[in-house]
């Protein structure tokens, strides 16, 4: 259906649930084989500088908190011309006014790709520590579900892996790395 599909998870680790797109994409690098045209993106807290997959990929999927009305984990799923045209939206996060601004810089360009934004409402994006409360965390497998959803209806079927690692073992990795994760890219050096 789509020749480049990318999958983006956004947010910082660093504040708490604010990670829960990041750790989302790890979960799913860790347990699902992907095909060659999807291109999976911790893009964290990189901004701006994600702009280039919203012009060179067919579908972008963006997977981050937000700060739509209800309870935690609350789903939202728009596309790129809901999250424009949705003028009275509160964004109250900076992942959101980001996105939003990425989104109506980008829709001036002709080569501009499908973009559908997918959402989650945080238990806690305002305290300082590296993991998912155990609020959120028990709302991410239908964040998964809908992610994977997303995926199937853009042409991609993810096949889950024989050996699966647990979300709160890959939050942990992520957000507790070691020197030893790293050495062998420092080892050339």
């Amino acid at each position: 259906m789509y020749e480049k599909v990318a999958l983006i998870g956004i947010g910082n680790i660093m504040f708490h649930d604010e990670g829960l797109g990041a750790y989302l994409v790890k979960y799913i690098e860790e347990n699902y084989t992907s095909p060659e045209n999807l291109t999976i993106v911790e893009g964290g807290t990189l901004g701006f500088s994600l702009m280039t997959y919203y012009q060179e990929y067919d579908k972008i999927i963006v997977v981050g908190t937000g700060s739509k009305e209800g309870p935690v984990g609350t789903l939202s799923s728009e596309t790129a011309e809901e999250v424009i045209s949705n003028e009275s939206a509160t964004r109250k996060t900076a992942n959101e006014v980001e996105i939003t601004m990425m989104l109506e810089i980008c829709s001036f360009h002709e080569d501009m790709g499908e973009v559908q934004l997918i959402t989650m409402v945080p238990f806690d994006i305002i305290d300082v520590k590296n993991a998912l409360s155990k609020q959120t965390l028990e709302h991410m497998p239908k964040l998964v579900d809908a992610t994977l959803d997303e995926l199937k209806k853009s042409g991609i079927s993810l096949k889950k892996k024989e050996k699966t690692v647990s979300f709160e073992d890959v939050v942990y990795a992520f957000a507790n790395p070691k020197m030893s994760d790293y050495n062998h890219t420092y080892a050339s050096v």
